[in-house]
């Protein structure tokens, strides 16, 4: 956790001017990390922690004590320790009990929701927040959602898979997330088919290197003259590896710890992890001075020296070669019994 608390909290007792104070501390301190991936997500986590704990709080002084223990988790590139300057919401909660609780948790989960907007998290255009009852709901009704996002197996089923499973708890009980992410792990080894359709679920990947070998920034729009780093960029990264961390029964969210967890038989793909570490400080170099969150994963192109366009496209290929080999191990550890059972696990 960053070293620093943003709040005196016996200074304070207006619990809504509390996240006002959290945001101007936030403003007044982020560049002490912003030019530090792993500073920079220690900084979020105690901003978010601080935010819940307040939010808590509040609710216990309105509504009494939480009626069951609970875990607060966050998901996305929160969940995975990647987030940039700024950030959107992507959170959730689980509670110990019946369903009879959910209400109050669904309170909470709102008022976490508003109270992060405040400090300055975005919300989550998706709504996978919280204060949204597909994301706020007891051990048992989790365990009986996720079976049937894997057994419905569909596009959208499968996303929101992929976005609970990028996740870590933040405060609460963690075995609470790590009992649903095990309960996961079995149900996908027991249906290998389910990795080649989480494979064709990330399988569009847009390119940002032409044929000619330029770059292929947005021709229109707001977004003309920039690549989406977040789309371009991240996303073969993330989502090869997410997929090899689950072949391979890997409950870490950071993709960086990913890398570094996956076995011997993947030592190959080990050596595209030095790419991704200067993909997030490549990020924070030409993004940090972003104003708001809707900007903040636009790359302008003109902005970039030669020597840096150049780097730009070593990362993009490397992500690229990165994910058509994780594609070829899918479909061969789902298709071959002898790659599958001795070679992937």
């Amino acid at each position: 956790m960053y070293s620093h608390s943003p709040i005196n909290w016996e200074d304070e007792k207006d619990l809504e001017n509390r996240y006002l104070q959290i945001r101007q501390w936030r403003n007044e301190h982020i560049h002490e990390v912003w030019d530090d991936p792993a500073a920079l997500n220690q900084f979020h986590d105690t901003l978010i922690k601080t935010t819940v704990q307040t939010a808590i709080e509040k609710v216990k002084s309105e509504h009494g004590s939480p009626p069951a223990r609970f875990a607060f988790f966050l998901m996305g590139s929160g969940g995975r320790s990647e987030q940039s300057i700024w950030s959107d919401q992507d959170h959730g909660i689980i509670f110990a009990g019946s369903d009879e609780m959910k209400p109050y948790f669904l309170h909470l989960g709102e008022e976490i929701s508003n109270g992060l907007h405040i400090v300055g998290y975005e919300f989550c255009d998706g709504k996978v927040m919280s204060s949204n009852p597909k994301w706020c709901n007891s051990i048992t009704t989790w365990e009986q959602q996720i079976q049937d996002w894997l057994e419905e197996a569909s596009w959208e089923s499968l996303r929101y898979f992929s976005t609970f499973y990028d996740s870590h708890v933040l405060l609460g009980d963690e075995s609470f997330l790590i009992h649903l992410k095990l309960m996961a792990l079995t149900i996908l080894q027991k249906n290998s088919f389910l990795y080649v359709r989480l494979l064709e679920n990330i399988s569009h990947v847009k390119k940002g290197i032409g044929v000619l070998g330029q770059l292929l920034p947005e021709s229109s729009g707001k977004e003309s003259g920039t690549i989406n780093l977040k789309e371009v960029v991240f996303f073969p990264y993330v989502n090869s590896i997410r997929l090899l961390a689950l072949k391979s029964g890997i409950l870490a969210p950071s993709t960086l710890v990913r890398f570094q967890l996956l076995p011997k038989y993947f030592n190959h793909i080990k050596n595209y992890q030095s790419s991704f570490e200067k993909l997030l400080y490549f990020r924070l170099c030409y993004t940090k001075f972003s104003e708001s969150y809707s900007d903040v994963h636009l790359l302008k192109i003109a902005h970039l020296s030669k020597k840096d366009k150049q780097e730009l496209k070593r990362i993009m290929r490397d992500g690229y070669k990165l994910f058509s080999e994780v594609k070829h191990l899918i479909r061969k550890g789902c298709y071959d019994d002898h790659a599958s059972n001795v070679s992937l696990y």
